[in-house]
């Protein structure tokens, strides 16, 4: 299976989530009118325009910025850099897809096997980006997985959908992990992203979701993955990620230090993309919401821009907000304290080897703790939710 960046089991996803460099439970919680505590930085409104960078020396914000929204912030800290209208609400497209996994990916073991019913393909909408997955066929979860991230599969989502209860629990429970990440512009009514009435979410929605995403080890591998198997009647075929940032494909070159996270695109929706990138030691994220310049890859060269003024702007650029982070994991009554940089720090790790452990790769075994620690929460708050234990594999 031809791949573009390797893993091999738990070790691999551990060494994306070190690339990363996010800590495990370092996520957004509330952060909007009326939920933030005295003296904390609110986001900017919907509908304002762009939010000044004010610091000396630095740098002007990129020309040609023709998003109706978009946001730039570290993922790291949490500091929001810059942004437009970042809580505009917007159809999402196949952005919303980092929702559905952050609620759903945590529930299935990677080699549990599903063997496709006709149930489990039923709705998929006209137009839909497929990967392929065919009634009969018997799929790992792993398998299905990388259909939604590379393809944006909405037939391997739909799969995925049907084992976790059926698309409208799976779409109610989308919509709770929403407001538990403290996500409040995002209204979910079809889990693939797919275009419906009312179905909306924001730039800082979205930018919440990627940061939530890339705290999971499995996220984090799955999103980094440019090419990679998938299996048909007749063998194995290959993807292609369609995240360009990521594939260096259709005319654009893959941006330096890509590490995910994924891309959509429907009528109402325009382009759409969540993007983020690791360069010396910091992880920046991008959203971008429905470029309007017309020019073709606009959403890619405007989050590359936006990336490359984060990245410039070390030092320089003073925040104008911050996300700010949950002491628990959402769900969980365990008071257990955030694991921040400042508590656990997770090191940069070199290309994973397929025979690479997951303690070699976090130094002093700290990521490994904390990635059993955060296994062990996700998997108590989805029992807890649904009643039932993780599916065997």
């Amino acid at each position: 299976m031809a791949t573009d960046v390797l893993y091999s089991g738990r070790a691999a996803a551990v060494a994306a989530l070190a690339v990363a460099g996010i800590t495990l439970t370092s996520i957004p919680a509330e952060a909007h009118p009326g939920a933030a505590g005295p003296g904390s930085r609110r986001p900017a409104v919907q509908g304002a325009g762009v939010r000044p960078v004010t610091s000396p020396g630095a740098p002007e914000l990129p020309d040609g910025l023709s998003a109706r929204s978009w946001m730039l912030s570290d993922a790291g800290t949490g500091d929001v850099l810059a942004a437009k209208a970042p809580h505009r609400r917007l159809p999402p497209a196949s952005t919303l897809k980092t929702l559905f996994a952050v609620t759903v990916l945590p529930k299935f073991t990677a080699g549990t096997v599903r063997q496709v019913s006709a149930t489990d393909l039923e709705g998929v909408g006209d137009g839909s980006s497929l990967v392929g997955v065919e009634q009969g066929g018997r799929y790992t979860v792993a398998d299905l997985w990388r259909g939604v991230f590379l393809r944006s599969g909405n037939d391997a989502v739909h799969v995925l959908a049907s084992m976790n209860g059926g698309w409208d629990a799976t779409a109610k429970e989308m919509q709770q992990t929403a407001r538990e990440l403290g996500a409040r512009d995002t209204s979910v009514k079809s889990p693939d992203g797919y275009d419906t009435p009312g179905q909306v979410s924001s730039a800082y929605d979205l930018t919440v979701f990627g940061r939530a995403g890339l705290a999971n080890a499995d996220f984090a591998g799955y999103c980094a993955t440019a090419r990679a198997g998938f299996p048909t009647k007749e063998g194995v075929n290959q993807i292609e990620n369609t995240n360009r940032l990521l594939s260096g494909s259709h005319g654009m070159t893959r941006y330096p230090g890509i590490i995910g996270v994924k891309n959509g695109y429907t009528t109402n929706a325009g382009n759409t993309l969540v993007a983020a990138a690791r360069r010396d030691g910091r992880t920046l994220l991008v959203t971008v919401m429905n470029p309007q310049s017309g020019e073709n890859n606009a959403v890619y060269k405007e989050a590359g821009a936006l990336l490359d003024w984060g990245f410039d702007s070390a030092a320089k650029a003073r925040p104008i907000d911050t996300l700010r982070t949950v002491g628990t994991v959402p769900g969980d009554d365990s008071r257990i304290r955030t694991l921040t940089t400042d508590t656990v720090k997770v090191k940069a790790a070199p290309p994973a080897s397929g025979g690479a452990s997951a303690a070699a790769l976090w130094g002093g075994g700290f990521g490994a703790v904390a990635l059993a620690l955060a296994g062990t929460f996700i998997r108590r708050r989805h029992r807890r939710r649904r009643g039932t234990p993780e599916e065997a594999a």
